[in-house]
């Protein structure tokens, strides 16, 4: 399997621009099994308002950015994960897509939204699913998501060999150094797919990567610029947790020492509600 991940700025607001940029990436590409490409691939990050925002997005039933992105899997073979706004009635999802020569076959809403993205998208509410992909089992988690631990050994509990990351970081350098760790830790692949440029008072940091099941970068982007890169992968790492003959990555877990983990949200709102 070869997997790996399209690093570039969507233009704000500007769905034919960002194809423009996004369609010779991809044609670098060809030949991967997998490419993963940033948040909000399709409309841009750094909207003005609300109103913005909104025009911006797209359903997922309706979407040109999607219907390319599958012919293209359709021309070429592969999968593709992207960002995505999406619309769904009044609300908007910042939401992940898994496209392939078949069409829009898996989805995620990101549940922990950062900053400012509080004042355009509701939080996500499709929970933390994972798709068979071909002989792939396939995550999704976006961009801020990566500071939650839980997050992505749920996904690793449901036997994801691949979680795939779609970004816009703007905080230099912490997520690309936490992803491997979290790769480590739950002895999974991970592709983090971050964007370039400057949309208003933010700068991305870029610096996407793939991460093995060792926690070892197989291949990471610089910085600023435009950049593909594709790596071959064996699932059966992923599948392999076994730590030493003896300790197993999930069968020595303490799920009954584990409660607050559930209850820490509930303490912490009653917590403030005394002060």
């Amino acid at each position: 399997m070869h997997i790996g991940y399209v690093q570039f700025a969507p233009v704000l607001s500007d769905f034919e621009a960002t194809w423009e940029r996004l369609e010779a990436l991809l044609a670098q590409g060809v030949g991967a099994d997998l490419l993963v490409l940033p948040e909000l691939c399709n409309s841009g990050y750094n909207f003005a308002s609300p109103a913005d925002a909104f025009g911006s997005a797209e359903t997922i039933a309706d979407s040109r950015f999607l219907r390319r992105l599958q012919d293209h899997c359709r021309q070429h073979g592969g999968y593709v994960v992207s960002g995505f706004n999406e619309r769904d009635g009044d609300a908007l999802y910042n939401g992940a897509v898994l496209v392939g020569p078949e069409g829009c076959l898996g989805r995620y809403r990101k549940l922990h939204l950062f900053r400012d993205e509080k004042d355009f998208f509701q939080p996500g509410n499709l929970g933390l699913p994972v798709f068979a992909c071909g002989p792939m089992r396939i995550g999704m988690l976006i961009c801020f998501d990566w500071v939650f631990p839980e997050a992505w050994r749920v996904l690793a509990l449901q036997q994801a060999d691949v979680i795939c990351h779609p970004s816009n970081l703007v905080l230099p350098g912490l997520a690309q150094r936490a992803v491997p760790i979290h790769a480590l830790m739950n002895r999974v692949f991970i592709v983090t797919a971050n964007r370039v440029g400057t949309e208003g008072t933010l700068t991305f940091t870029g610096r996407s990567l793939v991460a093995d099941p060792s926690g070892q970068v197989l291949a990471e982007a610089p910085p600023e610029g435009p950049h593909v890169a594709t790596v071959p992968v064996d699932l059966a790492q992923a599948r392999d947790k076994q730590i030493t003959p003896r300790n197993h990555l999930f069968h020595d877990r303490r799920p009954d020492a584990y409660g607050l983990l559930s209850a820490v949200r509930e303490m912490t709102v009653a917590s403030a509600g005394t002060r």
